[in-house]
């Protein structure tokens, strides 16, 4: 039994378990709604869409997490005032921000000389390189996420299944949809280090 417990005596290895496990909670709360709605492929679309904030908090020298959450924030926002003013579907409005999101991150990843280990270990994920202070990062944008979820899961449940009666009802489903995009993006700033944005 001790060849099974001792890996956990390395603090890499804890770190990496408990930031898993906390992923593994966010997106499944998250997830669940985002299926619902039908809109998977706005996962992937904003974690693309996260790599021009990873690269320019590089460039910068801020948080790799603060740039993320601005670009993939953003994206989110703009993928839902893109949808309501122009008529569009969700899902092509989601598929025109994400390519150019990414193509821009690409762009800024391009003018930077020589290997970069840290914008790689974002693209392709890295769950042993999670350090403590990344550890903390998570637990608050993820702890974050999962509270305002609990808060609102009633309103959420109501607007997902019966949009016009929520609205009826006199909940602000507009102010609420850009709310549940902004948790989205949060969601997948949370799990960016440890799955990778590609």
């Amino acid at each position: 039994m001790e060849w099974l417990l001792e890996p956990l005596s390395s603090p890499i290895i804890v770190r990496a378990l408990l930031a898993s496990a906390l992923v593994g909670v966010v997106c499944a709360v998250v997830g669940t709604y985002v299926v619902l709605r039908g809109i998977a492929f706005i996962g992937d679309a904003v974690a693309h869409a996260a790599f021009p904030g990873v690269v320019v908090a590089y460039m910068v020298g801020f948080s790799f997490y603060l740039g993320a959450a601005i670009a993939a924030v953003g994206t989110a926002l703009a993928i839902g005032f893109v949808t309501k003013r122009s008529g569009l579907r969700q899902d092509t409005s989601i598929g025109v921000l994400f390519a150019g999101m990414f193509a821009l991150g690409i762009f800024l990843f391009s003018t930077i000389d020589g290997y970069v280990a840290d914008l790689f270990s974002f693209l392709f994920g890295n769950v042993l390189a999670i350090g403590m202070e990344d550890l903390v990062a998570l637990v608050v944008l993820g702890g974050g996420v999962i509270l305002t979820v609990a808060l609102l899961s009633k309103e959420f449940l109501y607007a997902t299944f019966d949009a016009l009666g929520a609205a009826a009802s006199g909940i602000n489903t507009g102010r609420l949809e850009y709310l549940f995009l902004a948790l989205v993006a949060l969601t997948i700033v949370v799990s960016l280090q440890a799955v990778g944005i590609i």
